[in-house]
């Protein structure tokens, strides 16, 4: 680490690839005959591999969770509040492993990838894929760096439902859950705004049926569409009124339809950005996901049931604000650890951002994560 860099954060960190040759068989009832995961790591594995933490990324994350890729980088990883040396994610204590997951747009294997077969992108030939898939391939990459069992497996939003599903599917591979601002699956209203995010990109006529690749465009206006939606629901009504209220960019009405409010410049400003580097098939292939979670389906819809098979102690976070998973989504999650007789630990706390509150540097949420983790390392 440079002196460029803050005395906690992880510095300079370079993504690593990692390729596998097995063919990978997936929940639609296809498989990915080879394919690769690139990922991050942050510490030193100790030598019983006890140490090892894995973060999971929510719909637009990635495997650049912590530390910079380039010393004039402005901006660092997205979950950088939380890891580092001092941070809640101490790097002088644990061995921390991000990585981009299956269908990415990152650099993992994903729609814009060449497909072997063919010589041209996947594009809406990539498979369709779950959070079970995605658990599936983690454990892989968790065998191939000598990770019997994750210290701790932790996310927020979809990150969070893997977390969950790592919990079912291999209880004797992870010792501590933290579910952040999450859901046990998603409600009627959380699949409308995915499905309207997908029309928007699937109208576009830049799209091209996925295959907007071999046109050398991409549907910019379906993406930008997609993103305003999704990013009105990552912020609570407060944090809107707060950050821009009813203020006009010039202080006065044109009377027309260019973006006259501060809110409608910064919907439009986010969404051009996103649509410059996020892949179209990725983000469709991202929201199903997310609409498909659902562990109970396993378990004769029952969540109590599919959580027996938990082993871990669990840490479980809710924001007071946030709307698109409410603390009431994350109570359904609880309840039913408490009454499989878990050990689970609830808070919620209350920060006026939203949804998003489970990326910033909110005091009292970050003083949790530090406390609980401090309790891992003592407890070891």
């Amino acid at each position: 680490m440079t002196s460029n860099f803050p005395a906690d954060s992880v510095g300079l960190v370079v993504p690593q690839k990692m390729k596998f040759e097995e063919p990978l068989a997936l929940e639609c009832q296809r498989q990915l005959a080879n394919y690769e995961l690139i990922y991050e790591t942050y510490g030193t594995l100790n030598a019983d591999a006890s140490n090892a933490v894995l973060v999971c990324h929510a719909l637009s994350g990635h495997h650049h969770a912590a530390g910079f890729h380039q010393e004039e980088e402005a901006k660092p990883g997205w979950w950088d509040v939380c890891i580092g040396p001092g941070k809640p994610l101490d790097t002088r204590r644990f061995f921390v492993v991000a990585l981009n997951n299956l269908g990415g747009c990152h650099g993992s294997t994903g729609p814009g990838s060449i497909h072997p077969e063919t010589g041209r992108n996947y594009g809406p030939d990539f498979p369709m894929m779950t959070v079970k898939d995605w658990v599936k391939a983690q454990a892989r990459l968790a065998d191939r760096l000598g990770i019997d069992c994750w210290c701790a497996v932790m996310g927020g939003s979809l990150g969070g439902m893997q977390v969950m599903q790592w919990s079912i599917d291999y209880p004797n591979r992870l010792r501590h859950a933290i579910v952040i601002a999450s859901a046990p699956k998603l409600s009627a209203q959380n699949i409308a705004f995915n499905e309207v995010a997908r029309q928007a990109i699937l109208s576009d006529p830049d799209f091209h049926e996925g295959r907007f690749y071999e046109y050398d465009t991409y549907p910019r206006r379906g993406l930008i569409l997609a993103r305003m939606v999704g990013h009105i629901t990552y912020l609570s009504d407060d944090a809107m009124k707060a950050k821009f209220g009813r203020d006009l960019k010039s202080g006065q009405y044109h009377f027309g339809f260019d973006a006259e409010f501060q809110v409608e410049s910064y919907l439009r400003y986010q969404g051009e950005a996103f649509s410059r580097y996020f892949d179209a098939n990725t983000y469709l292939l991202m929201t199903r996901a997310l609409d498909y979670f659902d562990p109970a389906r396993d378990y004769q819809d029952n969540l109590q049931t599919a959580l027996a098979h938990a082993r871990c102690r669990f840490l479980v976070i809710a924001f007071s604000t946030d709307w698109r998973f409410s603390p009431e989504r994350s109570q359904e999650i609880v309840d039913a650890l408490v009454a499989t007789d878990k050990d689970v630990s609830f808070a919620v706390i209350d920060a006026p951002q939203g949804h998003d509150s489970f990326l910033l540097p909110v005091p009292r949420y970050i003083d949790l994560l530090r406390a609980y983790f401090d309790g891992v390392v003592h407890a070891s």
